[in-house]
Parts: structure tokens; C-alpha cells; sequence
């Protein structure tokens, strides 16, 4: 049971195949013929373009107020970096043969609005960074924002999905400020369809989901609006993958699938510390434990740490939440997740000065990779800005090389979060390839795991900055070895090496969870 919103009456909730409404309570659906996208950013881009090329009588506008971003979706160097994305964005946004473009970016927010039968709100929601909440709750004033000048500019009904994650009951926060802000006898629908996209995989996951989730009140109109956006997504995906459940019990549900996640990520990762500790072999454990059923061999990969821009902030919104229900050993138990995570970071820059004889004072160390994970140039978390400024703050200097993040955006992370700018300036530069990166380095430390740096994948390759195929360059090891200064250490925070033959070439490899200190 649940009780709809403002009435305090208990409503049973039905949870259904799209396919099972009961028509007693379900309103014929109508189809949807524009569809506005508020928020040009790495949910909303992708999604609306996989929607328009699976829907090409429907057209999609994807707005913003950035202009220079949705000048970008126009050209062929998009905002965001995703492998296939750009053949999807052109499929649908350019003349091709007879296709008549029906995917759009467009900085007429207000007229995108009134055009358009359902909203897709993908909006930013970071943690809020002051007042009440401040590093735990999300911050809604974007959220707040797109809802009010929907209201504000409405003339018909709509329908207003939630894509961004939101904290439960967000959707009464939206229907409020519709009811006061919108104009008399206008129906708006809200409806929470949250995202389950990993950045690097973005346009797979769009394309072969393993479900959409669809989340509305159990009354004739509700249904209907989760109908009418369930036969978008049948273009595409089985009827079968789309499943439609209580309006709040959706909003949970992304918050608690990036929890039980990085759950996943931490507990391999506080083993790997044991294993260090032990001798033992943290991909051996995994891979032992991934073979049961019960269990199973993903997220089971030890690293330096989890980073993104979902992860954290999730986590932390649940501890959160769980605190304002007055349940104190719930929130601790979620913000232990996000310890351990931190611990990692710690343990291996410690582990690095023990290994460089207690003392990084003047050593050059290249980092390659800085995003928090490879395909993507998304820095959000990024486990490399602790390490970075931990490793500047021991005295070394620091040699960055990042096959898709860009200098400035190194920059910026680094400084933001450092108490010692001044330090930062000094010892901190960014390099364009892996090899100017290593030259006469004391160690090379693997904070991303691009396919670039591993020595798993044959062949030996041109690593040349940012030209040509960037993620399928391989670096050349021996190449390594003869730039670097003796000893040679290689600190593996992603385990992404082959140890053995990259010791016979004379390097010292320190992995995750392996060996002991």
C-alpha cells in the first residue's frame, strides 16, 4: 500500500508488465509526438538521441541555456565523449537519404516547453555543498528552476518525467510548484524514469537495457502518461524490459541500485587490502567468489576507488534520507560505503611512499589517466584528484596524461580541490602524451584504466595525445623503460597489468590487492 500524494488515502500499488494495465483504470494512451529534453548534458544528449533515431515520427528537441554546449550537439565535436554516440547523434540529427532530422538542440527553452507533450527532466542534481544537508543532500535548485519555467510557460497538458536522480519524493516537490505556478485547469502528469547508464557504455546501455523503469500514480491518468512514454521505449526494447511500479518506489530504486553497487565496489576493495596484508591475490579472491551464482563476477574489480558523478552522491542522498527517518545506524551503515572508498585512496598513496623509500620530496611521478574511468573524459570523483593532490602535498611533482580529459579540466579539478594552490601551480603539469609523461619519471602510477595502458593487449602502438583513434592506442612498455629513472616502479590502481613480463623488463609492479607491503 502507499498513500497518494496530498490525500492520506491508501492506495494498492499493482506492479505490472507495460502491457498489463487494467483497463478499468488505465486511460487510452495517446502517442507522443514531440518530446522536449531539458538539460544537455550526458543523460539527457545520449538519451534523446537514441530516442529520436528509434522514433523518427517523433521529434525531439534537447535544450539548454549553455549555448556554447548546444552549439557543440550541432557539430561533429560533441560536448561529451561516448564510443558510438556521434553515429547515433548524426543518424538522426542530419539529412541523411530520405530520414527527415527529427533530433534538435536548441537553446529556446520556453518555446521547446510549450511545444511539447512530454518533458524530460535531466538536469544537474549534485550534493549540496552549503546549509542544511550540506555533502549529503541533493541539490535541487536546477530541478526547482526547469519545473517553474515549465509552469510558467505551459498552455497545455504535459507530461514531466523525472530522468535526473532525485531524492524520494521528489515528485511531490514537482507537482507543488507546478500547482503553483502553472496556469488553472492544466493537467501535468509526473512520472519517474530514472537512468541506469555507466559512462563508456552510455549509448549500449540505451540500446539493449537490460529494463526501463517506469514509475507513476496508480490512478487512470498516471497510468496512461506511463503507457504513453512505455511505447517510446517499445520502439526499441521488449515489452517484457519495461516494468512499471509505484511513483516513489522508482525514485528509491536508482538510489538504491548505484548503492548496492558501489556496496559491491567497496567490500572487493577492503579485501584487497587484507589480500596486500596476506599475500593473496585479490583477482584470484574475485574471481572465486564471482563464480557463485549467488553472487556473480561483476563489480568485483578491485581499484584505487569508484568515482563518477553517481555513485557518491547517491549514497550519500540515501544516508541522508535515512537520517531524516530517524534512522541513525542505516545512515551509518550506507556512509561506511562511501569510507572505504576514501580509505582506498589513502592506502594506496601510502603504499606508493613506502614503496619510493618514505619520501616523494622532489620525485617525478606521471600519473596516466585521470578520468574515473576509461572512455569518458568525466572527471566528477575522480579517485586521481585525491591521489593527485595527496602526492603534491608528500613533495613530488606530478606529470598528468589523460587521453580524453583536457589540460584545463585537470586544472581546474586539482586546484578546486586543493588548500594549497599556490603548491599546485608549482608541481602539477599536464602532458600530451603517455610517453613526455614518463620521460625521466621515478614511478609511473595507472589511475584509469584505458585500454592504451595495459600490456594485456597485443601489439605495441603510437600513444601521439589526442589524434586518431584514441581508444585503441596501446603503449609501448620497453619504450617506457628506457625513459624513465632506475628503479623502475609502476603503481597499478587499476589492475590493469600483466606483472611478469613487465618485471622482465626490469619495472617493479605494485598492484591493488596484490603482493605485500
Amino acid at each position: 500500500m502507499h498513500t497518494q500524494a496530498g490525500q492520506g488515502i491508501p492506495v494498492p500499488v499493482t506492479i505490472t508488465n507495460s502491457t498489463n494495465f487494467d483497463p478499468q483504470k488505465t486511460r487510452t494512451p495517446q502517442r507522443m509526438k514531440k518530446v522536449c529534453c531539458i538539460g544537455a548534458g550526458y543523460v539527457g544528449g545520449p538519451t534523446s538521441a537514441v530516442m529520436a533515431t528509434k522514433n523518427p515520427d517523433v521529434s525531439v528537441t534537447v535544450v539548454d541555456y549553455n549555448k556554447d554546449r548546444i552549439e557543440a550537439w550541432k557539430t561533429n565535436e560533441l560536448p561529451i565523449y561516448e564510443p558510438d554516440l556521434l553515429d547515433v547523434v548524426q543518424h538522426a540529427r542530419d539529412p541523411v537519404a530520405k530520414r527527415i532530422p527529427n533530433l534538435f538542440f536548441s537553446t529556446d527553452v520556453e518555446g521547446a516547453i510549450a511545444e511539447a507533450d512530454i518533458i524530460l527532466l535531466s538536469v544537474n542534481t549534485p550534493t549540496k555543498s552549503m546549509g542544511h544537508g550540506a555533502g549529503q543532500a541533493s541539490e535541487l535548485c536546477h530541478l526547482e528552476s526547469a519545473v517553474r519555467r515549465i509552469g510558467e510557460v505551459a498552455t497545455s497538458d504535459k507530461i514531466i518525467v523525472e530522468k535526473s536522480t532525485v531524492p524520494c519524493k521528489a515528485a511531490e516537490t514537482v507537482r507543488d510548484i507546478l500547482n503553483a505556478t502553472a496556469k488553472p485547469g492544466l493537467n501535468f502528469e509526473i512520472l519517474s524514469n530514472p537512468e541506469f547508464l555507466a559512462e563508456g557504455t552510455a549509448v549500449r546501455n540505451l540500446l539493449h537495457p537490460d529494463r526501463i523503469l517506469i514509475g507513476s500514480l496508480n490512478t487512470p491518468r498516471g497510468l496512461a502518461a506511463a503507457r504513453s512514454l512505455a511505447d517510446l521505449y517499445a520502439s526499441w526494447v521488449d515489452r517484457s524490459r519495461i516494468i512499471t511500479i509505484n511513483l516513489y518506489s522508482s525514485e528509491l530504486a536508482k538510489l538504491a541500485a548505484n548503492a548496492l553497487l558501489a556496496q559491491r565496489i567497496s567490500s572487493v576493495n577492503a579485501l584487497s587490502a587484507m589480500c596486500e596484508s596476506l599475500g593473496a591475490d585479490i583477482d584470484e579472491v574475485s574471481h572465486c567468489v564471482g563464480l557463485d551464482q549467488r553472487i556473480g563476477p561483476k563489480m568485483l574489480k578491485a581499484s584505487v576507488g569508484f568515482g563518477g558523478s553517481c555513485f557518491r552522491k547517491d549514497i550519500l542522498s540515501l544516508a541522508y534520507i535515512a537520517e531524516s527517518l530517524h534512522l541513525p545506524q542505516v545512515a551509518d551503515y550506507w556512509r561506511s560505503i562511501v569510507g572505504i572508498n576514501e580509505y582506498q585512496k589513502e592506502r594506496f598513496t601510502r603504499r606508493i611512499v613506502k614503496c619510493l623509500y618514505s619520501s616523494l620530496s622532489s620525485k617525478r611521478l606521471a600519473v596516466l589517466g585521470f578520468a574515473y574511468k576509461k572512455d569518458t573524459g568525466d572527471t566528477r570523483e575522480t579517485s586521481a584528484i585525491t591521489v593527485v593532490n595527496n602526492l603534491i602535498n608528500e613533495g613530488a611533482n606530478v606529470r598528468v596524461y589523460d587521453p580524453l580529459v583536457e589540460e584545463d579540466r585537470v586544472w581546474e579539478e586539482v586546484l578546486a580541490s586543493s588548500d594549497r594552490r599556490e603548491t599546485v601551480k608549482q608541481r602539477l603539469s599536464v602532458w600530451p602524451s603517455a610517453y613526455e609523461a614518463c620521460a625521466d619519471a621515478d614511478a609511473v602510477i595507472i589511475l584509469t584504466e584505458w585500454d592504451e595502458f595495459s600490456n594485456k593487449i597485443s601489439g605495441p602502438g603510437d600513444a601521439r595525445g589526442r589524434g586518431g583513434d584514441r581508444t585503441k592506442r596501446v603503449l609501448d612498455w620497453s619504450r617506457v623503460a628506457g625513459l624513465m629513472q632506475k628503479p623502475m616502479y609502476v603503481f597499478d590502481g587499476r589492475n590493469v597489468l600483466d606483472a611478469a613480463p613487465l618485471e622482465k623488463m626490469g619495472f617493479r609492479v605494485e598492484s591493488i590487492g596484490k603482493g605485500v607491503v
